[in-house]
């Protein structure tokens, strides 16, 4: 892939990432960054989960999909 992607929340490059085999997905481009504010404020974005579920999304798009974003599920530990 040599076009870079930047995530529009933080303005890091998004990197890639091989979806797990049973998921369908190919490769995904997906913000790493622990201190992206879609990150760190994910944590109230998801309904009906228990207080301590540490449940969060990191911003991601699709290569395959026009490069449509999406949020993928990810651990957010204690911020």
């Amino acid at each position: 892939m040599s076009e870079k992607r930047l995530c529009p929340h933080c303005g890091q490059p998004l990197e890639a990432w091989i979806g797990p085999p049973e998921s369908g997905w190919g490769e995904l481009l997906v913000c790493n960054n622990n201190a992206c504010v879609y990150y760190t404020g994910s944590l109230n974005d998801i309904r009906y989960k228990d207080e301590d579920n540490h449940l969060g999304c990191r911003y991601a798009e699709n290569p395959d999909n026009g490069y449509a974003p999406f949020a993928l599920l990810a651990w957010l530990p204690e911020v």
